[in-house]
């Protein structure tokens, strides 16, 4: 369908700009399309390289339309024209009078389109629907984000095997073991893999409670340990994501049984996920089955417990990002990536979640992640 579309931003911070020019660009970049064209406007720092490797049919010379502008304007505003007005002009000049613009477009962009007689309407998300549908080399970016993840995930567990325990807390290199210490290990060697980590869950006890508690303090023996790590592999800007429950000890019979059944909430939706499956339905089927093992979900005492978050997202150049995959109507299509991440929560006992990526594919789903499943630590 031909479709007339822009985007002001840069793609460092924006999903879309960096899915539309395939490109990294530190500061605001202008893009359009009509109809099966798509345009790239590129300052002298930029053009160059947009020329090599922009996924674009055309590489617009922002210099070039800035001297034309400001033969025209410069003497009346005494000032050189920026992006917003070279952009501008630029759609003018392609015969483009109306586009659709994301959610988040600037607002000052959108005035000075519509004062140019430019017609602009937002689109709800996701802007590109196939960005769903993931390329071969989409699907590359995403395997060496999570290959990062689970080496980084390995040297945390290195470190709670090698750990000593001294009055129940573990203590290794000479310092007591904390969320803070294993989250920096995972994060240096993320960054030797070439990714990013950041706000990477490293809860411990009670914290893991509450799923989105990164964690702090020190570590227990015997007490449950949520890694949720989901870096940005820099290179290609896409994300992986992976969480695993460990314990380092013995663990109560009761965080048996709630891994035991986060497992098999897992393994529920692994036997149910494939191309246009109903996503809220396989949702619903994982709460009923922890229900129906004794694990029930509602506030105890003013806070949520049991199984209250979705059951997975989509993955991309976004760590969350469409389809959704929770209590809300959705299909899961083809080619999509999404996490697959149930968790039972209950206060002074901790938490579990157990999270890996799919691929949906025609008849089933194939697993991206292959790090095992262990809620204890072989320690000799």
């Amino acid at each position: 369908m031909s479709r007339n579309e822009c985007l002001h931003a840069a793609s460092d911070r924006s999903a879309d700009m960096l899915y539309a020019t395939g490109m990294s660009f530190t500061d605001p970049v202008f893009w359009f399309r009509k109809g099966s064209r798509t345009y790239l406007l590129a300052s002298p720092l930029e053009i160059g390289r947009a020329r090599r490797q922009a996924r674009v049919t055309h590489v617009v010379d922002q210099a070039l339309w800035r001297r034309r502008l400001e033969r025209r304007t410069e003497p009346l505003t005494g000032r050189r024209p920026d992006l917003v007005e070279i952009g501008t002009a630029v759609l003018q000049d392609k015969g483009v009078d109306a586009v659709e613009v994301p959610e988040d477009f600037p607002v000052r962009t959108a005035d000075a389109l519509r004062a140019a007689g430019v017609a602009v309407t937002w689109r709800r998300a996701p802007f590109f629907v196939e960005r769903m549908h993931k390329r071969p080399d989409e699907l590359a970016g995403i395997r060496a984000a999570q290959a990062a993840t689970e080496r980084s995930l390995e040297r945390a567990l290195t470190i709670l095997r090698e750990a000593t325990v001294r009055g129940g807390w573990l203590r290794w290199g000479g310092e007591r073991v904390t969320a803070e210490l294993l989250r920096r290990e995972i994060h240096v060697s993320l960054l030797a893999d070439g990714c990013i980590g950041r706000h990477t869950i490293v809860a411990v006890g009670d914290q893991c409670v509450d799923p989105h508690d990164i964690g702090s303090g020190p570590v227990r023996s015997g007490q449950p340990i949520i890694f949720d790590i989901f870096p940005r592999h820099t290179e290609s800007g896409y994300f992986a994501d992976m969480t695993r429950t460990v314990v380092r000890g013995k663990p109560s019979k009761r965080l048996r049984e709630i891994y035991a059944a986060v497992e098999a909430g897992q393994q529920y939706a692994f036997d149910r996920i494939h191309a246009d499956c109903d996503a809220e339905a396989i949702h619903h089927g994982i709460r009923a089955l922890f229900d129906e093992t004794g694990f029930p979900t509602g506030p105890v005492n003013g806070r949520n417990q049991g199984f209250f978050h979705g059951t997975g997202h989509g993955v991309g150049l976004d760590i969350h990002e469409p389809p959704s995959f929770g209590p809300r109507p959705s299909r899961l299509p083809e080619g999509a990536v999404v996490t697959v991440e149930p968790g039972l929560y209950y206060e002074h006992v901790g938490g579990v979640r157990l999270e890996d990526m799919v691929l949906v594919t025609k008849d089933g789903c194939e697993n991206l992640t292959g790090f095992r499943k262990s809620l204890t630590l072989d320690v000799e």
